[in-house]
């Protein structure tokens, strides 16, 4: 997908969607109308034109979202860096089914690019590890993804 831009997620993209994984999203800033960056994890595409995403109900995101609906959200994946951007809004304040109190927010995709720099690929992707109980995180991830999917 080098250079090209599309209007919804190619099926490669749309694969990567499925589970937890890795990625950044892009908000303006409430307060100071400048860049606000955050790493999120809990995100799934339920079609090529839509991903869903969790956040804490504190977490600046949702205002910011609030207050500007437009977003990008960064991801590593299919051997390249893709910048998916659209409108962003809040669909549940507090997600439903799950233990913690999150937030469902989701982002219709008006463009996705591939951003990587010429000449290159992504080799590895980044890994993360949860630094508490294991058990404990692989239940809420689980819970959380599982509740993102049926909102």
């Amino acid at each position: 997908m080098a250079n090209e831009v599309e209007t919804q997620l190619v099926d490669a993209l749309y694969n990567e969607l499925q589970t937890e994984r890795f990625a950044t999203i892009s908000t303006i800033d409430f307060e100071t109308n400048g860049p606000n960056v955050s790493a999120i994890s809990w995100l799934v595409a339920p079609t090529k034109q839509k991903i869903r995403f969790a956040v804490d109900v504190k977490s600046r995101i949702v205002e910011n979202i609030k207050h500007t609906n437009k977003a990008v959200v960064n991801i590593l994946a299919n051997e390249s860096c893709y910048s998916i951007s659209g409108i962003a809004e809040v669909v549940q304040e507090k997600l439903e089914g799950v233990a913690l109190k999150l937030t469902l927010i989701e982002l219709d995709i008006n463009e996705v690019r591939d951003v990587m720099f010429y000449g290159s690929k992504i080799s590895v992707n980044p890994s993360y590890e949860k630094t508490y109980d294991p058990v404990a995180a692989a239940k809420l991830d689980k819970q959380v993804i599982e509740a993102i999917k049926k909102a």
